[in-house]
């Protein structure tokens, strides 16, 4: 089961949809674990640390955060990028798949555009 942080404005509908399809899955949101408000670096850190994918609707600026941590020779469990406008149910389906055909270590140093 895939290890997953998501982001302090990833969609809780999207949340709680994984939730009631695989209620034993593991996510935990960063305002659970006292990093709301914190810059990108640092939930990568704590996302690394903890060995977690992030899940996260920043196109923006995460991307660049998440390369300029691997440039750095710093570990990374993965990013999942969903543009916030994808549909919640397809969203929701798109990260159960994933879950049942892959495992953690798959996801190591990479940046990943959902859906692929």
């Amino acid at each position: 089961m895939l290890r997953l942080l998501a982001d302090e404005n990833f969609s809780g509908d999207i949340v709680r949809g994984i939730f009631l399809e695989l209620p034993k899955a593991d996510i935990i949101r960063v305002q659970d674990v006292g990093l709301a408000g914190c810059s990108d670096p640092e939930i990568l850190a704590w996302a690394a640390s903890n060995d977690r994918i992030l899940l996260t609707h920043d196109r923006a600026t995460m991307p660049d955060h998440a390369y300029a941590r691997l440039a750095d020779g710093n570990s990374m469990p993965g990013v999942f990028i969903l543009n916030d406008r994808f549909p919640t149910g397809e969203a929701i389906r798109e990260i159960i798949l994933m879950n049942a055909c892959s495992v953690q270590a798959e996801w190591n140093g990479r940046v990943i555009r959902v859906p692929l």
